[in-house]
């Protein structure tokens, strides 16, 4: 059975080790979520240990899925900090481990984050991933918008150069309300 859960900053802390084996499991997939591969352990935990601050300070909401004791997914969202824009926020970072992939819990993190972003009042989503990339297809089938894409605007972690497609959702409206 698999839980989902947002961290606090201290159990952000507790679970560096984990969030680093999924971030860099995931770069060694292929995804392109901001890192270039190899990239190595130490630098992920670095990594997952600088969110804690925007955690710490409501700019930053993180969620986590476990399987049995094992962390097999996360997503987060960003919070501007800028008084014309708090009612949006940006999804970043859906990960799942590619142990756990086909489970349903890429589906199930985005939607935890859809719901809770609407509870606190967040009326627009955005986020952006790789064009025709898996995690495109997941946002298409759950209701996002699609805007366009951007030429070459992110490498993946081999380095080459893609296109982005940019989505947008507004949380606990119907998908055609573009």
């Amino acid at each position: 059975m698999t839980t989902v859960a947002r961290l606090t900053a201290a159990e952000l802390h507790a679970a560096v080790d984990e969030l680093a084996d999924l971030l860099t499991d995931t770069v060694e997939g292929g995804a392109s979520i901001g890192f270039l591969a190899p990239l190595d352990h130490a630098a992920a935990v670095a990594w997952w240990r600088e969110r804690a601050a925007a955690v710490s300070a409501g700019r930053l909401a993180v969620w986590v899925t476990r399987g049995g004791d094992r962390l097999l997914g996360t997503v987060a969202l960003a919070f501007p900090d800028k008084p014309n824009s708090r009612h949006r926020a940006e999804l970043v970072k859906l990960m799942v481990h590619r142990d756990g992939r086909g489970q349903g819990l890429g589906r199930t993190l985005l939607a935890t984050a859809e719901k809770e972003a609407a509870a606190a009042g967040v009326t627009l989503l955005h986020l952006d991933t790789e064009t025709d990339s898996p995690a495109e297809s997941l946002y298409l089938s759950a209701g996002w918008t699609r805007l366009g894409a951007i030429p070459d605007y992110a490498a993946t972690p081999s380095g080459e150069l893609r296109p982005t497609t940019i989505f947008y959702k507004r949380p606990g409206a119907p998908a055609d309300d573009a």
